[in-house]
């Protein structure tokens, strides 16, 4: 993640163009870019949201450091936006439970660290899932193939890490060319996978 940290001023170079949604024709994928990824908003929960994390983040232990802030409250902007009725959480044990909850109080939420904890209730759709241990790409790959029959139109599934490695990037690549799979949007440090079919399927770039 050092190595990640020093990387990010090219990273922001290299995806200066695809900001704020600039050349970005489809109303979908505009409205997304601009009122939910670059949403500015300071939603009162975040501060909540902040006070929670230093509460039940036990000392010294770095998981609940896992993610930044700024990718967490977009977690909490995604759920907010696609409204799930069922929330999936698979992969290290982080903060980022704290807002993905949040997002949809009420949601049946399921979270998991391994194959053997991610206990699905049989003909239970998943319309949110954030997946996130990109160390463990055939991991996340088994997760990802277990979870797409379950998606239906309005899903989302947020994949982690998909630029951080070369595995990561390859796995990434074959999601995109998955028959079941819609607009994608490429964050970086975040993949967005939408499964509404009807629309024309493409892979939008973001400088997150």
């Amino acid at each position: 993640m050092k190595l990640l940290a020093l990387k990010r001023p090219f990273i922001w170079l290299l995806r200066f163009r695809h900001r704020c949604g600039y050349g970005v024709h489809s109303p979908f994928a505009f409205n997304l870019i601009t009122h939910v990824i670059y949403e500015k908003t300071s939603y009162y929960k975040y501060e909540d949201l902040a006070k929670a994390q230093k509460q039940l983040a036990p000392q010294k232990d770095k998981r609940w450091e896992y993610e930044s802030t700024k990718v967490k409250r977009l977690l909490f902007r995604l759920v907010n936006y696609v409204q799930p009725a069922t929330l999936v959480d698979v992969g290290t044990l982080a903060s980022s439970a704290l807002y993905l909850q949040a997002g949809k109080e009420g949601a049946d939420y399921t979270s998991a660290s391994e194959l053997s904890e991610l206990f699905l209730e049989s003909d239970v759709p998943v319309d949110f899932l954030y997946l996130h241990d990109y160390r463990r790409p055939d991991f996340v790959e088994e997760v990802f193939r277990l979870c797409v029959p379950r998606t239906r139109r309005k899903s989302l599934f947020v994949i982690e890490g998909i630029r951080y490695t070369p595995q990561m990037s390859a796995l990434w690549k074959r999601m995109q060319q998955d028959d079941r799979v819609g607009i994608t949007f490429d964050l970086y440090d975040l993949g967005l996978i939408f499964f509404d079919k009807i629309k024309i399927k493409q892979d939008y770039i973001v400088n997150f």
